[in-house]
């Protein structure tokens, strides 16, 4: 029998003391969603609301048919089709923000570093910004018709302007004293951009790939309820158009679902590359 005092039991101690805090971490995280569940079901029970607002054993009864029953089998055209869906949107979304991201982190940077390039695009970049995406619905159908670039172009847009901003301010925050150190020790501007700017504005740059991403799990869901004919979007309108709420509902929490991994994605890689960022905090 091991001792309190042996090693075997000390090297345990701080095994549960930092297995704890991830516990209560998860505890609190639950509470909230615990009782929305908790007074949806009361409120779905009530009689009347059935119809309007499925409670969550009907959902998730829904959630399971549509992501495992056989397509095959009866006359529900939601059976078995979650995961072809979600994998249509996910690819649209992966397109849409891998093009944002790939023009707005450049242009941001040139933005906020460079005064002449700020003059000339800022005034433009902040004209289209307010733009909603579902205002430039029309204007895509009229010029890529009923097919997925279309889609993927207003996701684009969804994460455009979040990812510019914030770059254009994380570059015109980065500390002087770096840039004359820099500028002293020869560096070129090139140099100056990619080893001084962009690494200093990379928090910045990860805050708007976040916000970013948000917006275009909105902008892929309601470009697919009108430019295109598959993805969670599409299901989404189709399944209230003919008064499936309990698919409706298992859809929005699909988005949710997908929106959160995809953001953990992001989050996991920014601690890999801003690893100097967490060292410190200690």
């Amino acid at each position: 029998m091991t001792s309190p005092r042996s090693p075997a039991a000390a090297a345990a101690r701080p095994a549960r003391a930092a297995g704890s805090p991830r516990l209560r971490r998860l505890g609190l995280a639950l509470v909230i969603p615990v009782v929305i569940l908790v007074v949806w079901q009361l409120v779905g029970q009530r009689p009347g609301m059935a119809g309007v607002v499925p409670t969550p054993v009907m959902v998730a009864r829904a959630w399971y048919d549509w992501i495992f029953a056989d397509p095959g089998m009866g006359l529900n055209p939601y059976l078995g089709t979650w995961v072809s869906n979600v994998w249509y949107s996910t690819q649209r979304v992966a397109q849409g923000f891998a093009m944002a991201a790939l023009l707005g982190i450049p242009l941001g940077l040139t933005i906020g570093w460079s005064r002449i390039a700020s003059e000339m695009i800022d005034p433009l970049v902040q004209g289209l910004r307010p733009i909603p995406i579902t205002a430039w619905l029309p204007f895509s159908i009229a010029l890529f018709g009923i097919r997925d670039f279309g889609s993927i172009f207003l996701i684009f847009l969804g994460g455009f302007y979040p990812i510019v901003v914030n770059t254009t301010q994380g570059a015109r925050d980065v500390d002087r004293n770096l840039v004359r150190a820099a500028t002293m020790m020869g560096a070129s501007p090139a140099q100056m951009l990619r080893r001084v700017v962009l690494p200093a504005a990379m928090p910045s740059i990860f805050t708007g790939l976040r916000i970013g991403l948000g917006i275009a799990w909105t902008a892929v869901i309601v470009s697919e309820m009108v430019a295109v004919k598959s993805g969670l979007g599409y299901v989404l309108w189709d399944a209230y158009y003919v008064g499936r709420m309990d698919i409706v509902l298992a859809d929005m929490v699909s988005i949710g679902l997908m929106g959160f991994i995809s953001d953990r994605l992001i989050v996991f890689v920014e601690k890999r590359v801003l690893v100097w960022r967490m060292l410190q905090n200690y």
